[in-house]
């Protein structure tokens, strides 16, 4: 099974739309992944429309139109791997003993906010994966999104995408 993974999107104020290298992901994945701040419904309307199956949260940025479409947390059963999604974890800090506390039953937890890619694994075996942003790189080298598969019940292949300069 392929995953897409992606985060703060920020359309239309950080983009005018999703990076073609991004959008040519989408029909390759069985599962996209969004971690929050879409801020526009038409980004949730293309993915739902193109994606096989689509797992996403709300962000902070994301308003009522989103929020009523969209949980703060999400989780799913890919063939046997416990995936969880929330846009939100606090500061860097302390992360991975603050998720594995809050999400015991979870294989992997993607999420976004920062727009910092991240890849790491708590002592209970939580593995953490931030995407970075595929339109807003901050004070990035650049603008990011993941893939990933899922096989047997565990992930592997995880790949972080550099976006080219616009």
């Amino acid at each position: 099974m392929r995953l897409l993974l992606v985060s703060d999107t920020h359309l239309p104020k950080r983009a005018r739309e999703l990076p073609a290298p991004l959008l040519a992901e989408v029909p390759r994945a069985d599962v996209v992944v969004h971690a929050g701040d879409w801020v526009d419904t038409a980004t949730l309307d293309l993915l739902e429309s193109r994606s096989r199956r689509l797992v996403g949260v709300y962000g902070n940025n994301d308003g009522p139109g989103l929020r009523a479409r969209l949980p703060e947390v999400a989780r799913a059963d890919l063939g046997g791997l416990h995936l969880g999604v929330v846009h939100e974890t606090g500061d860097a800090r302390g992360r991975e003993r603050r998720c594995a506390a809050r999400f015991p039953d979870l294989d992997v937890l993607v999420f976004g906010h920062s727009h910092i890619p991240w890849d790491t694994t708590a002592d209970t075996g939580l593995r953490l994966l931030n995407p970075g942003s595929p339109t807003d790189r901050r004070r990035q080298p650049y603008c990011t999104y993941m893939t990933a598969a899922v096989t047997r019940g565990r992930l592997a292949d995880v790949v972080l995408h550099r976006l080219p300069r616009r």
